[in-house]
């Protein structure tokens, strides 16, 4: 039998094989709310890229013709070969396989026959991933890419428009610069996350709580309904310990990966979105970055900071502070991302700082895979 007849047998069979597995992450994925045209290097593609949980989802089979990736069926998966490097995508939607045999987390899910993949996973071969939300740009590109994305966008603008817009609390690509803010909740779960999730529901806000491993084994429930409910997920490590958190990038990614695992297994979610204790600088440094990076994490730190944990019930400091640095944030068109903490204190002065910027016209966004970073390092991976 060819060669040719029996890859696509191979694939047919993982796919139908895979469908047991996968219906349960498409059915999660079923909350589609938007898609983009997919621009692959320098041009604008046919494809297009879903929006699901706050991660954008391509065809396996269509990015590939598009990057020139070629798919060699393994008897436990599919080995996934571009750009000079290669994977193991297995047919137990278990995340995938680098070449150096790390697994990293990721969901299929399986669409009118199609194997979709996060768009993510071409970051795994080498290649970039662009997001400007007020272009409508969603690009996939490695260095062989001629145009930035600002020329892109402005050559294609009159093609990248979507049909459909998405809904609120997904990425949105209609919301003004700087008119989005980000709000986001370290060192949780805890005893106040029902009540704070009660708070936004009663606000309709959604939120991106970076939680820690044992603090989500110890409030479950909560973390299942932030899942449920649309909230975003992020990581927080494990022990927040610097000394132990710092010890070495392998230690870091750990600690990552344990905490992901912790997720997973309770909430039925991963998360490649993390935060790691005390921010991002001084001690997150290179080789910090690109150990977990590298492994398709994306880091978040804040452009906010409201020093909930330094002033606790001195609601009105808080407030102010966040405030005027949001007010100065609007000047530059930047939206702000707002540092809080899952504590207490917060739910004194989270309705006031709500309900004013619900007043001056600002709409709340979760983050999601395919933004770009907001760091102190400006690393855009």
């Amino acid at each position: 039998m060819p060669i040719k007849k029996v890859m696509l047998l191979f694939l047919s069979l993982y796919l139908l094989l895979g469908i047991a597995l996968t219906q349960a992450a498409g059915a999660a994925a079923g909350g589609v709310s938007a898609s983009l045209k997919l621009a692959v290097e320098d041009s604008l593609s046919e494809i297009s890229a879903v929006s699901s949980h706050n991660t954008y989802y391509v065809p396996l089979r269509s990015l590939s013709e598009a990057l020139g990736w070629s798919l060699t069926g393994q008897k436990d998966g599919i080995q996934i070969t571009g750009n000079s490097r290669s994977l193991l995508l297995p047919g137990n939607n278990g995340g995938a396989v680098l070449i150096d045999g790390t697994t990293v987390p990721l969901n299929t899910y399986l669409e009118n026959g199609s194997l979709m993949i996060p768009l993510k996973l071409s970051v795994y071969l080498g290649y970039s991933v662009s997001y400007v939300p007020d272009k409508y740009l969603l690009r996939v590109w490695s260095g062989a890419a001629k145009l930035d994305d600002a020329a892109f966008a402005d050559k294609y603008k009159a093609e990248l428009k979507p049909e459909t817009a998405p809904n609120p609390g997904t990425e949105d690509p209609v919301a003004k610069p700087g008119m989005t803010v980000y709000l986001t909740f370290d060192d949780g779960p805890s005893n106040t996350t029902t009540q704070l999730l009660d708070m936004l529901d009663k606000y309709q806000v959604k939120a991106t709580f970076f939680m820690l491993g044992p603090h989500m084994r110890q409030y479950p429930a909560q973390v299942k309904r932030m899942g449920t409910e649309g909230f975003g997920l992020g990581l927080h490590g494990m022990t927040h310990v610097k000394h132990k958190f710092y010890a070495s990038p392998a230690a870091a990614l750990k600690e990552m990966t344990d905490a992901n695992a912790i997720l997973e297994q309770i909430s039925g979610q991963s998360t490649t979105l993390i935060r790691p204790p005390y921010g991002s600088k001084p001690y997150f440094t290179q080789s910090f970055r690109d150990k977990l990076l590298g492994q398709g994490y994306h880091l978040w730190d804040w452009n906010v900071d409201s020093e909930d944990w330094k002033y606790k019930e001195d609601s009105a400091t808080i407030y102010n502070s966040v405030m005027n640095q949001v007010h100065k944030l609007k000047a530059g068109k930047t939206d702000p991302v707002i540092l809080m903490h899952d504590q207490k204190a917060t739910l004194l002065v989270l309705p006031r700082i709500v309900e004013q910027l619900q007043k001056e016209g600002y709409s709340f966004g979760v983050i999601g895979a395919g933004m770009t970073p907001v760091n102190f390092w400006k690393d855009k991976r």
